[in-house]
Parts: C-alpha cells; structure tokens; sequence
C-alpha cells in the first residue's frame, strides 16, 4: 500500500484499517456491562424463538473468551500496523516489502545456480551456442520468457518478429541481440494519416509490395515510388532495405511482420504501428541473457556458430588438427 501513486488511497486505507479496530474496541467497551451479564437465578431469557416445536432459541450471555479473543485481535491488528506496511505511505517498522522479498528470493536462486553458468563465463556467444548443454538451458529460459509472445518455435506471429529467419530490425549480431533482450526496444512507426490520403497509401503500398516482388500494378508502382521518396526513406533508406539503428525494417525482403496485402500496408501507412520488446535486465541475470543471447542467436546462424566457435577457442582448433593428422 505503500506504492500508491496517489496520496487519497494510503489515507483512505489507514482510516479504514485503525477505524475498524477502534470501532471494535469501542464496541467492546461500550457493551461490557452486557457481554458480562450473567443471568438471574440461572435462568436464561427466552427470546421467543421455536423451531420444530422444542428447540428453543436462548439469550445466553456472551463467554469472556469471546471478549477476550476480540481485544486479542484487535492487539494483534495494531502491533501488525505498526511493524508491517498497511498505513499509506508508512513503510512499517521492519521496513518489510513484497518487492524486497522478491529481490531476496532472485538473489538467493542466482547464488543458487551460479555454478550452473560458471563453466560458460569464459565462453563467447558462438561457443556457447555450439554447447548441447548450454543450449538446453537457452530453450527452456526461452520458453519461461519468450514463447508467449516469440512462439514456442521462435517463428513469431502477426507483430511479433520471427527469430529463426536472419532478418533483425536492430541486427543480428550477439551484441545486438543481448541488448535487446538486456533493455529491450521500442520501435515506432509514425502515423502519416494527417500528410498521405489512403488513395496515395495504397500508391505506396503497391510499390512497397513490388519491392518483395509480389504482385503489383506497375501505374501505381510508378506513382506510390515517387510518395515512398517523399515520405518513407528517411527510415527505410532510398533502396527500402532499412535502417537497424533506429529499427526501420527491410521492406525488399518479402519478411512481414503484419501480413503483405494492400490493405495491411495501408493501415500502417495510415495509422502507423508501435511495437516494444520488454527489457529483461530485472527479470533474468546477465548469465541467464547471455545464454538466452547463444540459443537466440544460434537459431540463425547454425553454420556460422560451429565456425565461429572454432576459430575462437585455440583448443577446439588444435584438436580438430590433430585429429586430421
């Protein structure tokens, strides 16, 4: 209760929670004379109430131990308001937080697993792909975290990009790739519905299309190249083929994230898109996205991983000619 970003809710809560104790305390103490009534001459008031003829509803005066179970709870109630956080903005005395917990429990499992991942701190990313242990652990860090949106076969879905093809809006390379997954990304593309009317969109995406070599009208290739050079190669570039460092895709390499057809072009056009990859720098440690980097990046470049990881690791070369001789 202590996160509230508005002040109203953390006094509304406080009153609420110390109201009801004293409410409780007051009701106890206000109807004490009552609650410790005993009956005259031991008999019980009847209240009047019968129900299948004999079973008889009594007025028997409340037991102490309720009364006392009651100013327990209410005890109770008050030592936890103070020690823990349930009064707005007050943290309570042992400062406890769910968050804090949680960041206890991360660092508790990181220490846990660290052994797991020491034998891959040495290693660079094409090693570590080549690595059938390293890669198991990749395909199930990418299933808890990635799959829901990447797809259990990382072959994406409509606005979720396909990590198997080689085609990357910020690059391909193991840097690129760690920081994306690292701090993630966000790529924007403008809506242009207030400069370009949705006869010249469509213009635009005819041309588009004709850069993937899809069907188009060769009239209206000709009229939307001269729009695209108007408005779109600032971030697609004068050949369409796209700019990584601000995630401008490649638009000649038939590779879509929101489907080929006129109609698909148009609504981007027209109402632009925005995409964002979550950071994960808070959610896996930088061994877990290193791996994660490896088995991401291994599922495009299974051929140039073997060779990479050769041509870096001495050893692994040695043996492979002494293996030859």
């Amino acid at each position: 209760m202590s996160d509230f970003v508005n002040g109203f809710w953390g006094y509304f809560i406080s009153i609420v929670a110390v109201g009801g104790v004293v409410w409780c305390v007051w009701l106890l103490y206000t109807q004490r004379r009552w609650l410790s009534a005993k009956p005259a001459n031991g008999q019980v008031e009847d209240t009047g109430h019968v129900w299948d003829g004999d079973l008889t509803e009594l007025n028997n005066p409340v037991p102490t131990w309720w009364t006392w179970m009651y100013l327990l709870a209410c005890a109770f109630a008050l030592g936890y308001l103070f020690l823990m956080p349930g009064l707005g903005e007050y943290k309570g005395k042992l400062g406890f937080s769910s968050a804090g917990e949680l960041a206890q429990q991360q660092a508790k499992m990181a220490e846990a697993v660290r052994p797991i991942y020491a034998r891959f701190e040495t290693m660079t990313v094409p090693q570590i792909a080549q690595d059938p242990v390293a890669r198991e652990i990749g395909q199930r860090l990418f299933l808890n975290t990635c799959a829901q949106c990447h797809g259990s076969d990382a072959k994406g879905a409509p606005s979720f990009p396909n990590l198997t093809d080689g085609d990357w809006l910020h690059g391909g390379s193991p840097e690129a790739i760690m920081q994306t997954i690292t701090a993630g990304r966000h790529g924007v593309m403008p809506p242009w519905k207030d400069s370009i009317d949705p006869k010249m969109a469509g213009d635009i995406a005819q041309y588009v299309r004709s850069l993937s070599d899809l069907a188009a009208d060769p009239v209206r290739v000709f009229r939307g190249k001269r729009e695209f050079a108007n408005f779109c190669v600032a971030c697609h570039g004068v050949d369409g083929k796209g700019n990584q460092i601000v995630g401008a895709p490649n638009l000649t390499d038939d590779v879509w994230l929101y489907g080929s057809s006129e109609a698909s072009i148009v609504k981007t056009i027209l109402e632009g898109r925005s995409n964002q990859m979550p950071a994960h720098e808070h959610i896996l440690s930088s061994d877990q996205i290193k791996i994660l980097t490896a088995w991401v990046w291994g599922l495009s470049n299974k051929t140039d991983a073997q060779t990479q990881a050769q041509s870096q690791d001495p050893a692994a070369t040695s043996a492979s000619g002494a293996a030859k001789q």
